[in-house]
């Protein structure tokens, strides 16, 4: 067996052991994590001065030293490698570094060093440090490096091959799934083109009934003009009958003929009046079946709901304002769907560059892209015709009993207020969803009233202002005080929550509702921001408490429709200089953003089932708690501004969007409540 060459470590450690005094020189290596890394000759040079100072050291007593402790030095040496041989990092630089590395992690971890070639004289010491790297004949050392960073290297590419195959098999696994869901889907559409195929043909039924009503209406006259025309005949007969006598009899038969005639009609009006009644059972019958379809309907939309899901999120991006400068290409892209351009868009992919970041080139980074999936993303030439599309059934559901509270949400400037109440003026094509719904309620409140419903709608807007409840509805002197405005049970072991002090205003048509819109918006609290020349401060929200009843039927329904106007979500700059308007602002964007955290946290309890749901950490959460839970339905307006400098603030809405509303809907289970 060969005698086992002394290595250039073995000499440090001999060393270090001896206790002599070295001298230490300042390292020229480099930092870890830095990216500036030095080539083998840099390396070399800068270790030139130690080697000269170590020159006149005791040779004779470092190999006595270094011989009598290699066996186990080797042996160390050889468990060390074998231990620190899957921690190479993924990028290495040249052959030469990587060595000096390798070895400088095997000093750090362990005395252990390996063993020499024999005859080998070994390298010179610096300073009683380490060596920086392995000399020039020293290449079974530096295979053995090369092996451990290979054998690191393939252990890295199973792993990750391990993991591609575990994304791959959810892949399919997701896909089954949403084949499965789609054949649900189409089951129930054909259940709901059966049941509107069955009520056509019942219409068809109804209207058949009435052209034969009108049919023997018509027969009826023409039967009363014919008996009209023989009670003529009649008296010209009788006036004759002086000068007639011979026709006498055969005048007698024409009358006799005509009252066997009147008869006849008689009969017929009287058959004509019992098929009259049977219409009536007929309606009433049909609208017996009516009631049921409308039943079934009411059912079938809250399941469409439901498998839709209970919380949805939308992200809409506002168009760029006229002053504002054009966003640089691909830094918005919008990803079609599985079907092409022909679907929906539902992501959004968001490009960032960092001029704080470079290469070693001194080149400026790429960019980065940061891509998000949501139920529906509008890009900015979308109206708002098309957004409220997208929750007409939504607000029908609170029609039918379903509490739902809709939520816009985003920085400052991002377009949350003109979602919800719209652009200034009375103009049709920029009216908000506030607006929209409402007249979307009250038309179909009104056909409903065909068939025996009454509805009638309360409404309600306060703001919630650093914690503090204000009444935006409030005139006179009651204006702009909203410290008297407190969230109360509505009585003793009732849920209903309302707020004291508040007017709740009975609406009946779009006037109304736009008086109050033109209210609320001159009380509300705003401020000029760094990011808006007029921003919201305080969280606004609009209630309108549907109550809906059928006399004939004994039957209620009630819910409340919600759609709440977040303030603007940006961050605190603790950098800046507050001055006493600032502090303000400051104090303001501390309660805003921690009653957005609380709405994140009730939505994550409610999501986790948690037996306690922090919803009194916040005003806004204490009022909406009954519109958050159980069969709520629940609708988050993500708005981001189309600007490349307010990338950061859209990415944070972004992400709070993704992690709190999206995170929730793994936990959903679809339940399908009944309504009555």
């Amino acid at each position: 067996m060969e005698p086992q060459q002394r290595s250039p470590l073995l000499e440090v450690r001999g060393n270090i052991e001896l206790k002599r005094p070295l001298v230490k020189a300042p390292s020229r290596l480099p930092l870890p994590g830095t990216r500036f890394k030095r080539g083998p000759d840099q390396m070399e040079d800068a270790l030139e001065p130690e080697k000269k100072r170590t020159r006149g050291l005791d040779t004779v007593t470092k190999i006595a030293t270094s011989q009598s402790r290699a066996p186990a030095l080797t042996a160390r040496t050889q468990t060390q490698n074998q231990i620190t041989a899957p921690k190479v990092p993924k990028k290495t630089g040249p052959r030469c570094s990587t060595a000096i590395a390798t070895v400088l992690k095997n000093q750090k971890s362990g005395p252990a060093v390996p063993a020499q070639k024999p005859g080998a004289a070994a390298p010179p010491m610096v300073g009683g440090r380490k060596p920086t790297k392995r000399p020039a004949w020293d290449l079974k050392g530096q295979l053995c490096d090369l092996n451990a960073e290979l054998k690191c290297c393939r252990e890295r590419t199973q792993t990750l091959a391990q993991e591609n195959q575990q994304l791959q098999d959810q892949l399919r696994e997701a896909q089954q799934q949403a084949k499965a869901r789609g054949a649900e889907c189409r089951t129930l559409e054909g259940e709901l083109a059966r049941v509107q195929a069955q009520a056509e043909q019942g219409q068809q039924e109804l209207g058949s009934l009435r052209a034969r009503v009108l049919e023997l209406e018509e027969q009826q006259c023409t039967q009363e003009g014919l008996l009209r025309e023989l009670q003529k005949e009649q008296l010209e007969l009788q006036e004759e009958r002086k000068g007639l006598a011979a026709r006498l009899e055969e005048q007698e038969r024409r009358l006799q003929a005509s009252e066997a005639a009147l008869s006849g009609s008689q009969a017929e009006v009287a058959s004509l009046r019992q098929e009259a009644t049977s219409q009536a059972a007929l309606l009433v019958e049909q609208g017996e079946r009516l009631h049921g379809l409308e039943m079934e309907r009411r059912r079938l939309h809250n399941q469409l709901q439901e498998l839709k899901g209970n919380i949805r999120v939308f992200c809409r991006v506002r168009p760029v304002l006229p002053g504002e400068p054009t966003p640089p290409p691909g830094y918005l892209l919008f990803p079609s769907g599985p079907g092409g351009p022909a679907d929906l868009p539902t992501r959004l992919s968001v490009s960032r560059c960092d001029e704080r970041r470079g290469t070693l080139s001194g080149a400026p980074a790429p960019a980065t892209r940061h891509d998000f999936s949501f139920d529906r993303v509008f890009p900015p030439g979308s109206g708002q015709d098309e957004v409220f599309e997208e929750i007409a059934m939504l607000v029908q559901s609170a029609l039918d009993g379903y509490p739902v509270c809709i939520f816009a949400y985003g920085q400052t400037g991002s377009g949350k207020t003109f979602t919800m109440e719209g652009g200034p003026g009375r103009d049709p094509q920029v009216e908000g969803l506030i607006p929209r719904a409402l007249r979307h309620l009250f038309s179909v409140a009104q056909e409903l009233g065909g068939q025996g419903w009454t509805y009638s709608f309360v409404a309600s807007y306060v703001e919630i202002y650093n914690e503090t409840v204000r009444d935006l509805l409030a005139t006179g002197p009651r204006k702009g005080q909203g410290g008297e405005c407190e969230i109360r049970r509505a009585g003793p072991g009732s849920e209903e929550l309302t707020v004291t002090n508040a007017r709740y205003v009975p609406v009946s048509c779009e006037k109304e509702v736009e008086a109050l819109l033109h209210l609320a918006h001159q009380n509300r609290a705003v401020a000029r921001t760094s990011q808006n020349e007029r921003s919201s401060r305080s969280h606004s929200v609009f209630q309108l408490q549907i109550s809906g009843e059928h006399t004939g039927r004994g039957l209620q329904c009630g819910a409340s429709l919600n759609l709440v106007d977040l303030a603007g979500s940006e961050r605190l700059d603790p950098s800046l200089a507050l001055g006493p308007g600032e502090r303000e602002r400051l104090r303001e964007t501390q309660a805003i953003n921690s009653s957005l955290s609380t709405l994140g946290l009730v939505i994550m309890a409610l999501s986790n089932k948690e037996s306690h749901i922090p919803y009194r950490n916040s005003k806004l959460t204490y009022l909406l708690q009954n519109s958050l839970g159980g069969s709520a339905k629940m609708l988050m307006f993500v708005n981001i501004s189309p600007l490349e400098e307010n990338v950061s603030e859209s990415l944070n809405s972004l992400r709070f969007a993704s992690k709190t509303f999206l995170g929730l809907l793994s936990h959903q289970h679809t339940e399908i409540t009944p309504l009555f």
